[in-house]
């Protein structure tokens, strides 16, 4: 029951970040460049649940946000479900608990969703590439992600805390025979 009430929870975040993400970063945003908060989103799911919940919590939320806003269904479906893979994947080698640490992986999820993003833009629509352009959005925002990320942090360490708990079960017996 706590982990179908926890699906909703973050089902309830997602629908907040795209709320957020598309009313007010429409209006703050640097150079025409908004921040994905769905990718911190999910690098934190990935990162306090576990790598398999974070993919196919990235790959269910993706496909949603692709009806909600996609031209093309399954481009941020693929993104999603990788940022929550990389964020659980990130979890094993460093700490999660390190603002630091959670700093760098924002940043190099955001830059391998961007660039598989971009490639996928270019393989299905054609376009030309701007490796200058391309270059200057995925670094404004990497840094943009990032530097929400540092404003965010202690309130999405908190709720991790209680997702991690929920989702990871005590391998201790209580019995001994």
């Amino acid at each position: 029951m706590k982990k179908v009430i926890a699906f909703i929870n973050i089902f309830i975040a997602f629908l907040i970040v795209y709320f957020v993400q598309a009313n007010f970063f429409s209006w703050f945003n640097i150079g025409g460049i908004m921040p994905n908060l769905f990718i911190i989103l999910m690098v934190f799911i990935g990162a306090f649940m576990n790598k398999y919940y974070g993919f196919a919590t990235g790959v269910v939320l993706g496909l949603l946000l692709d009806f909600f806003i996609g031209k093309v269904i399954g481009i941020n479906s693929i993104i999603l479900g990788i940022a929550g893979l990389l964020g659980g994947i990130f979890t094993k080698t460093f700490s999660k608990d390190n603002k630091m640490t959670m700093m760098v992986q924002v940043m190099v999820t955001t830059l391998v969703c961007e660039i598989i993003s971009y490639g996928y833009q270019i393989i299905l629509f054609g376009l030309k590439i701007e490796i200058v352009t391309f270059i200057k959005i995925i670094v404004i925002e990497a840094l943009y992600n990032t530097i929400l990320l540092i404003i965010l942090y202690p309130f999405l360490h908190k709720i991790g805390d209680k997702l991690e708990q929920t989702f990871t079960k005590d391998k201790i017996l209580t019995r001994y025979y």
